[in-house]
């Protein structure tokens, strides 16, 4: 493929090479739906098998209607392994797209429509904040402080994990993950999201043996705290699951007082325990499928979601908790349909825009921590 000369973007977590570092081109910006939905399925017909487009459930419809595969994260990097497709894009934000390059073939090239589409709580946690706090944490204790990363991180948090006997995990086998941890080790560092941490000791009964690391304060007393107890959790967040409290559920069942609550175990320790059901995005996608007709769910998760379901499951009511103001995730938002225009219709033409590559380093070890929790 001719290549376009770019520029490089670097911080402490990630390094990309860009074909471009200008935004949209204008030409892109003002493309009504129908003339959009012609340019994308006919580059995709000239590109035929050697391209497949991923489309997270968070995602808006029309790039949802364009999608090969639908789903969370790692479930459409599997699916995107699988394929022998050339190109694989990315509906999704920045880390998605980098585990899809982690765990996809050398000859298989990753691309993200807009490379600011960066996930606000992969960004609470850098490498070099989570190294120092282990450093720290592990200076202080005889035992061995074990990581594990949640999967909504950068590779290098990842590397950092498997690099310290740590793993990756999902929502759906946290608890698993810190088993894993124990067995391992005898101090666990739970990092980017303090919530699933929290719910997940929760369910274990270590909710008495956790503490909360907050990265900008360091003193004595917090390191004292946080030795003393055998889960630490990082004090980071997703925007739209923190934003649901439990006056919302107690609203819920006033306006619905037949209808099932489930909500996302990033949610708020109070929240979760508000509601009926905590379960992963799978959970949540699950239980409307199994909802018999008529019944009400009342959903705690990020309004696309929400939003597809009751638009493919018409016989179920599905309901918003919280309403749908201010539950979608902006960091989403950026994979504007547009920018899927533009990158398919450049790799129409010849030319690879967005491309994500981690580093060969980070990808071997990032690996490591993805195998370890296929392990258990």
């Amino acid at each position: 493929m001719p290549a376009i000369d770019g520029a490089t973007f670097e911080n402490d977590d990630c390094q990309f090479e860009y074909d471009n570092l200008e935004q949209l081109p204008p030409e892109y910006s003002n493309l009504d739906e129908g003339d959009r939905t012609d340019r994308i399925e006919k580059a995709r017909a000239e590109l035929g098998d050697d391209v497949v487009i991923l489309g997270h459930n968070y995602q808006r419809r029309e790039i949802i209607e364009h999608a090969d595969f639908i789903g969370d994260s790692y479930q459409l990097s599997k699916k995107a392994a699988d394929t022998d497709a050339e190109y694989v894009i990315f509906g999704g934000v920045r880390f998605m797209a980098e585990s899809a390059d982690i765990i996809t073939d050398d000859d298989q090239t990753v691309i993200l429509p807009n490379m600011e589409a960066s996930c606000p709580m992969a960004g609470l946690a850098e490498t070099r904040q989570a190294k120092a706090a282990w450093e720290t944490i592990s200076a202080e204790t005889d035992g061995d402080v074990i990581p594990i990363t949640y999967m909504n991180s950068y590779a290098a948090l990842k590397a950092f994990s498997a690099d310290h006997g740590g793993l990756v995990c999902t929502s759906s086998n946290a608890d698993r993950a810190f088993e894993y941890a124990f067995d391992k080790g005898d101090t666990v560092l739970f990092l980017p999201d303090e919530h699933l941490g929290a719910n997940t000791a929760h369910s274990l009964g270590l909710e008495e043996e956790t503490v909360t690391w907050n990265p900008w304060d360091t003193d004595a007393k917090s390191i004292s705290k946080a030795v003393d107890n055998d889960v630490i959790l990082w004090n980071g967040y997703c925007q739209v699951h923190e934003r649901f409290r439990v006056e919302h559920v107690e609203q819920a069942r006033e306006n619905y007082p037949d209808a099932n609550v489930i909500v996302h175990p990033e949610c708020r320790r109070e929240v979760v325990a508000a509601a009926d059901i905590a379960g992963s995005t799978a959970d949540i996608i699950r239980a409307v499928e199994e909802a018999d007709p008529g019944e009400t769910w009342v959903i705690g998760t990020e309004i696309h979601l929400t939003n597809h379901l009751q638009r493919w499951h018409p016989n179920v009511t599905v309901v918003p908790l919280g309403g749908d103001a201010g539950t979608d995730c902006n960091a989403m938002g950026q994979i504007d349909p547009n920018y899927l225009t533009w990158v398919i219709e450049e790799l129409a033409a010849g030319y690879e825009r967005n491309v994500i590559e981690v580093s060969p380093d980070e990808r071997e070890l990032a690996k490591l921590a993805l195998d370890r929790m296929l392990e258990i």
